[in-house]
């Protein structure tokens, strides 16, 4: 097991055999399936197996083939094209979750400054009334978080 990915892991209640199903992984495919893990936040031994099965065999330590019971060579390619685009997917959404996070801390906070001044809550109040409630109801989401 990589450095990095006990370090990773270190704060988590993981079984045992999944950190001997992670061994059979390179140490930069280690470290993508345990941040997929805190991602999901699952770390039975089942979901690091699955995680395993879907890597490309490159990726993986041993030289002999993979086998999955039960799955044909064609559907084990399949299956690690999948997990591949997936697992691209899931990275350009976690690069732009920061981004986002940050625009709707920031609409939320003008959300709140607007619902206390009573001019825009009257006006809101007259003419859009279901966007009033709307905005109330967001700004309550936001102070019970």
């Amino acid at each position: 097991m990589c450095d990095e990915v006990a370090k990773l892991l270190q704060d988590r209640m993981v079984p045992l055999n999944t950190f001997r199903e992670m061994k059979k992984l390179r140490p930069m495919r280690q470290i993508e399936v345990a941040e997929t893990m805190i991602a999901m936040n699952r770390f039975s031994w089942p979901y690091a197996k699955s995680l395993v099965a879907a890597t490309p065999q490159h990726l993986l330590t041993s030289e002999k083939r993979k086998t999955v019971r039960g799955l044909s060579d064609e559907q084990i390619e399949h299956m690690e094209r999948e997990a591949t685009n997936i697992d691209r997917e899931f990275r350009m959404i976690e690069q732009s979750y920061g981004t986002d996070h940050l625009d709707l801390v920031l609409a939320t906070g003008y959300l709140a400054r607007m619902t206390e001044n009573v001019r825009v809550v009257h006006h809101l109040a007259r003419f859009h009334p279901e966007l009033l409630a709307e905005f109330q109801r967001i700004v309550q989401l936001r102070e019970a978080a």
